[in-house]
């Protein structure tokens, strides 16, 4: 093994097992139901620095293309979260009414209603719109689906009533996002091995050229990762950008996902637009470190 490669996958296994550890004792105390009001100042210091060099790290390290990243998020959630908020009192005066219906009452339903429905889990109201003769494949101004909702929020139950009702499981939202990429999104494991085993494609990619890959490994999403690995997907799909999921795992120090990406082949030698290679990703990171460090202490 080239010995570049060799030091960075040391250093990728020595972070990945610190942050093991590290979840490990969070999730032991919390169960013992610690709650440490000893610190001393020394350790609140170091705390403190260690956030305000995540903070810098994540500031200098937003790549070219992340104004496109902002813009998805924006667009396919700040624009509707705003229109949520400003519908919310008519919505508020529907549900007083809507409680005071018996459980197995469901009135009929509009398209609003219904992607709402789909986002909150209420089967009740999709099956309604549904049997009314409701068009499975609406969406909303951004053409992000009933279906692409729920298999974000992982409401497999909804995913399967809407494709047994003809929904198109390849439907791209304006960014050109599937379901597929929504689940993965998301987190939702279950609601993607459904959409794989009714032919959904794990490989297709967005308006950004990002593979599922690439979007459960930005949003860190271990066992989605592992899952689409052995499923078979192209580990080195590369994006607009050029960049691998194992860039992404490396820019965004998620070392879980990294050493899983290169234990299951991923080439670190490859080299995005930038001409940088994951390798080089991780010698830039702890240079960086060593440098912000020095910065942090000569302002202490």
């Amino acid at each position: 093994m080239n010995k570049d490669i060799l030091w960075a996958t040391t250093i990728v296994d020595q972070k990945a097992e610190l942050d093991q550890q590290e979840q490990k004792h969070k999730t032991h105390a919390q169960k013992l139901g610690i709650v440490d009001d000893t610190k001393s100042r020394s350790e609140m210091i170091n705390c403190s620095l260690n956030q305000s060099l995540a903070n810098v790290q994540v500031e200098q390290r937003v790549r070219k293309s992340s104004s496109d990243l902002r813009h998805e998020i924006v667009d396919l959630f700040g624009a509707e979260n705003i229109t949520d908020l400003r519908s919310k009192k008519k919505s508020k005066n529907k549900a007083t009414i809507s409680s005071n219906l018996p459980d197995n009452h469901v009135s009929s339903v509009d398209c609003e209603s219904f992607l709402k429905a789909a986002t909150n889990g209420n089967l009740k109201v999709v099956d309604k719109f549904l049997e009314d003769g409701g068009e499975p494949n609406i969406a909303d101004e951004f053409r992000k689906s009933a279906l692409h909702r729920a298999a974000f929020e992982g409401h497999v139950k909804i995913v399967e009533r809407l494709l047994d009702k003809g929904a198109n499981i390849n439907s791209q939202d304006r960014l050109a996002c599937t379901a597929v990429h929504w689940a993965c999104r998301g987190g939702s494991l279950d609601a993607l091995k459904l959409l794989q085993s009714r032919g959904a494609d794990l490989e297709v990619k967005d308006k950004l050229l990002s593979t599922p890959l690439h979007v459960a490994t930005r949003t860190g999403h271990w066992e989605v990762v592992e899952h689409l690995v052995s499923s078979g997907v192209q580990i080195n799909a590369k994006d607009r950008e050029g960049d691998t999921a194992l860039h992404d795992a490396v820019r965004l120090n998620r070392y879980k996902i990294v050493k899983l990406l290169i234990r299951a082949g991923a080439d670190m030698k490859i080299k995005n637009a930038a001409c940088v290679t994951a390798t080089e990703q991780v010698k830039m990171w702890q240079c960086d470190t060593k440098e912000m460090l020095e910065k942090l202490e000569e302002m202490k």
